[in-house]
């Protein structure tokens, strides 16, 4: 998979930088798009992470979430919900 939660972070990260430029700050409807489409990933990776623990871990991930070890190391995976 070409995109990863790695790259969403960096872009998040990127947008923070961008909105506190004081030379040419982000329009902030442009920040809250991209915060918006940020947090549908989100969104999607929780439901990717519950499906997994819903099948014991005998399922592989789409690759979207880097490390199939992380996904089992979750607190959702440890009974933290």
């Amino acid at each position: 998979m070409k995109n990863k939660m790695t790259d969403l972070r960096n872009h998040l990260f990127a947008t923070l930088e961008a909105l506190q430029d004081p030379d040419k700050p982000m329009d902030i409807d442009r920040a809250k798009a991209i915060a918006e489409v940020g947090k549908v990933l989100v969104d999607s990776a929780k439901v990717e992470v519950m499906f997994i623990n819903a099948m014991d871990g005998d399922v592989k991930s789409t690759g979207f979430i880097e490390s199939e070890r992380d996904i089992q190391l979750l607190p959702a995976r440890v009974g933290m919900q």
